[in-house]
């Protein structure tokens, strides 16, 4: 039984329960949903969980998945919904800042779709809606911890998957990539509406687009997405 007013969430014939802490999952955490990648026998590392959804469909494969998040609230509801979907014991949620929870361990793949919307500092808040967008001034704040604590968490021939934003710079996520000791390589692409609140920033978007990717000239309808993949060597 669910609590009155509770929200449910529903994909690939798995239920999730949202609450405060958690939003559903946005155009870009559903375009890495369906390219997860997960292979029997897996171990992941679900980094900045939410509400658990990659966790949990994950674990329908995966021997173990660790599924990690600051918020207190989504780690209790990522556990939850693990519990919900019947994969409770193959999903472990941990309360912690990036890698700090898994300190010394080793993975198969590493999942994350960490906030990367471009801010400008008079846009900076410290609630949890705020902080499930906002990706520092360039938008890499969160993604670069994410590439580069990658390596030392990955067993050999293990696997990062993210996704980003074209005007974060395609070239420059698989350089970032390359540079971190990863063989990079862009595993999907998708055209995807602009984002409502890329609309309020745009101009600071702009101002960050450095491979030119958001017309100038008009105010663009769409926004090219791409799933990265870097992978250990081994």
């Amino acid at each position: 039984m669910t609590e009155p007013g509770t929200l449910l969430f529903v994909y690939e014939g798995c239920v999730f329960r949202l609450a405060d802490g958690a939003q559903a999952p946005k155009a870009g955490s559903l375009f890495l949903l369906r390219h997860l990648d997960v292979r029997d026998g897996d171990e992941v590392l679900d980094l900045g969980t939410g509400a658990g959804c990659a966790a949990v469909l994950a674990a329908r494969r995966a021997k173990r998945v660790v599924a990690t998040d600051v918020v207190p609230e989504c780690v209790a509801l990522a556990a939850q919904n693990a519990a919900l979907n019947g994969v409770a014991d193959r999903v472990e949620a941990r309360l912690g800042d990036c890698y700090d929870p898994v300190r010394g361990e080793a993975f198969d793949l590493i999942v994350s779709g960490p906030p990367q919307m471009p801010t400008p500092p008079e846009r900076e808040r410290d609630d949890w809606m705020a902080r499930a967008d906002n990706g520092g001034v360039d938008g890499w704040a969160l993604l670069d911890r994410l590439i580069a604590g990658a390596r030392a968490h990955l067993e050999p021939g293990g696997r990062l998957l993210f996704s980003i934003f074209g005007f974060l710079g395609e070239r420059k996520g698989l350089a970032k990539l390359e540079a971190a000791g990863l063989a990079a390589r862009v595993a999907a692409r998708e055209t995807q509406p602009f984002p409502r609140l890329g609309y309020e920033r745009l101009e600071h978007i702009r101002a960050m687009d450095a491979e030119a990717t958001v017309p100038r000239d008009h105010t663009p309808a769409t926004v090219e997405r791409f799933v990265v993949q870097g992978r250990r060597p081994g």
